[in-house]
């Protein structure tokens, strides 16, 4: 299926509602657009094969764009909001993207690069600026037929540069060029997440993120209704699934804890009764917080296991869940592999390295070492993470291999610890790394952003490090506790904990 195919059944069904704004595109405009669009990026000499960037805050041009390249064979590089104007010219100059369609709200990261990235073509949506071309005004000058070459694209993400510099996965363009084609994700959605015409879909997070862009294209592929917030709050996030009738919404656990730390009075106040599924992923999910969830909403979550790079995917129900709880299920794409370091298969129960086999093949544009670092010599490949099978096959992940602390020889996975303090009332987030030690290496440190941030004193470091001691062993312990207003997260939920970790070794004066 596909958007057009919508458009000529149910043209005026909106494809997709800005929920606290309500602007609407219906499937027609969004057919419109969208082929407008290809015919733009057709004149602007973008070929095949070539890459359209995208720096754009949650709006319905995010998502024309992104159907305007996939029906002219292009790639599109949805670029991070929050990134700076080095970090956006890095991405630039690696993808080879051709032409960046910024907003007013984008402009001064992108305005500066005007002289410093040559071949790219710099257009504005909703104004214009001095040096910006204006792609709302060279959009309604094409013709709203479809291009003559059409030809399926794809998406080509970069990682959110959690652990370092953001690496870009450049998937092959679909072998069947139709761009009616099923995606693997759409073919996924509708036999198993109830999926389909009749959904409406809520996206809180950012859709330059690869999970919300792929799950909005998908539901308006089957017909769905995709409703953006412009940015996740908590209680907004309730009164839209009350507003729009909300059928089913992917969030992250850090979405849940804030959800769950709202007033009795604002959790109970809006009627959820359209809501049939909640999908998470992006970070494992504290068993507390989960239980909580499906206290509250019951037994309508589902959690699934991926990466951008979609080298294999795990899927878990509640009920499932409930009776291992802390899993994020068995393999539906590919197979799982727990490996240890020297490559080989453990048996069930013993941690190591998550390997995928039989999922898809994918490689980190220009970076052939990255990508022969993620591959085992058995063609399995990782994302890094931790974890375990047990022995009917469902995965438990530990935490990112890159994140273990290693203090007095001992391996610690700051997320067990994480996992724990989120619980506490008084804490809204924390993050657990590990600290230069002259004696043991490196010690255990935990960076608390409080509740109430009047509450960042020594009494509550103290409660803290005595509510913790009864519930985890010594050995992981934090042995420091210190506090910050915002951890920097990203929006979709991922810790840029590499930032933490880096200032305490420079402010110890040693490497790391």
């Amino acid at each position: 299926m596909h958007p057009r195919v919508h458009a000529a059944s149910f043209p005026d069904k909106p494809a997709m509602i800005v929920a606290e704004t309500g602007e609407t595109v219906s499937f027609a405009d969004l057919e419109r657009r969208s082929n407008q669009g290809a015919w733009l990026l057709r004149g602007e000499g973008l070929v095949i094969g070539d890459r359209v960037a995208v720096l754009l805050e949650n709006t319905p041009r995010l998502l024309e764009i992104a159907w305007s390249a996939q029906r002219a064979g292009l790639y599109i590089v949805a670029i991070s909001t929050r990134l700076l104007p080095s970090e956006v010219e890095f991405i630039l100059r690696d993808s080879g993207a051709k032409l960046l369609v910024a907003s007013q709200a984008t402009a001064k990261v992108a305005a500066p690069l005007f002289e410093r990235v040559e071949g790219v073509k710099f257009y504005m949506t909703g104004g214009t600026k001095p040096a910006f071309l204006d792609w709302d005004a060279a959009l309604a000058a094409q013709p709203s037929t479809p291009i003559q070459d059409e030809r399926a694209g794809s998406d080509m993400l970069y990682s959110s540069g959690t652990t370092g510099r953001p690496k870009g996965i450049k998937p092959k363009l679909p072998e069947d060029p139709a761009i009616e084609q099923p995606t693997p994700l759409a073919t996924l959605t509708q036999p198993h997440y109830d999926f389909g015409a009749n959904s409406i879909y809520l996206c809180p997070a950012p859709l330059y993120h690869a999970a919300p862009l792929r799950w909005s294209m998908a539901a308006q592929r089957l017909g769905g209704t995709v409703v953006i917030m412009q940015k996740f709050e908590a209680e907004i996030a309730l009164w839209a699934i009350e507003q729009y009738r909300v059928t089913v919404a992917q969030f992250v656990p850090t979405h849940f804890v804030r959800m769950l730390k709202l007033p009795a009075t604002a959790r109970s106040r809006y009627d959820l009764s359209s809501f049939r599924l909640a999908i998470h992923a992006a970070a494992p999910c504290p068993v507390p917080v989960k239980q909580a969830m499906i206290d509250w909403w019951g037994p309508i979550l589902m959690e699934y296991y991926a990466g951008t790079e979609f080298n294999g995917l795990t899927l878990i129900w509640s009920d499932e869940w409930l009776k291992r709880p802390g899993s994020v299920g068995r393999a539906l794409i590919g197979a799982v592999h727990i490996c240890g370091d020297d490559g080989e298969e453990l048996p069930p129960r013993t941690e190591g390295t998550v390997y995928f086999s039989g999922g898809n093949s994918f490689d980190y544009h220009n970076d052939p070492g990255t990508t022969a670092a993620a591959t085992n010599r058995h063609g399995w490949t990782t994302l890094g993470d931790v974890g375990w099978l047990d022995e009917d096959g469902y995965l438990f992940l530990t935490d990112r291999k890159s994140f273990m602390i290693i203090s007095g020889g001992v391996n610690i996975y700051p997320q067990e610890v994480e996992n724990l303090l989120i619980t506490h009332p008084r804490v809204a987030d924390v993050a657990v790394i590990g600290a230069p030690d002259p004696d043991m290496g490196e010690k255990v440190v935990a960076v608390i952003q409080p509740a109430d941030w009047r509450d960042a004193t020594d009494a509550l470091a103290d409660e803290l490090a005595a509510w913790t001691r009864e519930r985890i062993s010594p050995v992981k312990m934090p042995r420091q506790f210190d506090f910050m207003e915002e951890l920097p997260r990203h929006p979709t939920g991922k810790l840029y904990k590499r930032l933490l970790r880096d200032k305490y070794w420079q402010d110890a004066g040693t490497p790391h």
